[in-house]
């Protein structure tokens, strides 16, 4: 019996020696070390992608936002997107998206009515969109909803309005677009881009100085 009770707690007293270990190493220990390493050789990345402007925050270059006048580039739509129906204290937006198959007519219809919206918007006195010229990512969202970038194509058809609205050459637009391209990742990754945010940013500080 008395064998019984030091072995049952010995068996304790280790188990609650493990615990408490690899409480200490990967509770407190391992976050930290991994901290300390983000913050260190990536704090950009790991304080969220923060994007400033006039010495505040105004976003994350890893999140798109919605909402912008026509002065400004327009980002991808965002239809997936809804508001949280459980906790209404606040005005959460919820990501995600519209999951309609290519043949639904709801999302056809969508489309329809965006691409027609996009060269109507787009289109100034002295350049015409061409329907056929209109980029998928301008009348769909993405899986997110919160796609942060557009095409380079996209960017590219919006320069003649945002040139008019705000007074600008079209080729100092076009410089802006093409200095704020990002090509594929390593090189063969993704697709070139563009991001609407930092986009934008660029092109309130070059209105504010012509």
């Amino acid at each position: 019996m008395n064998n019984s009770l030091t072995n049952t707690a010995r068996l304790l007293g280790a188990g609650l020696r493990a615990l408490l270990v690899l409480t200490l190493v990967t509770g407190v220990i391992y976050p930290l070390v991994i901290t300390g390493i983000a913050q260190g050789l990536f704090p950009g990345k790991a304080n969220g992608s923060q994007i400033t402007s006039d010495g505040r925050v105004v976003g994350s270059s890893l999140i798109g936002q919605q909402g912008y006048s026509l002065d400004y580039f327009q980002p991808r739509p965002a239809n997936g997107l809804g508001e949280n129906s459980v906790n209404t204290r606040y005005k959460l937006i919820l990501s995600g998206a519209t999951n309609l198959s290519a043949d639904n007519e709801n999302l056809v219809k969508s489309v329809r009515e965006a691409k027609a919206k996009v060269v109507k918007e787009n289109s100034t006195a002295d350049y015409t969109v061409n329907p056929a010229d209109v980029p998928a990512d301008a009348v769909t969202s993405s899986g997110s909803g919160l796609d942060p970038d557009i095409s380079p194509r996209y960017a590219d058809l919006q320069v003649h309005r945002v040139a008019e609205r705000n007074d600008l050459s079209v080729a100092q637009v076009e410089k802006l677009v093409k200095a704020h391209t990002e090509g594929r990742t390593l090189g063969f990754v993704g697709e070139p881009r563009v991001n609407v945010l930092e986009l934008n940013i660029a092109l309130k500080d070059l209105v504010a100085k012509s």
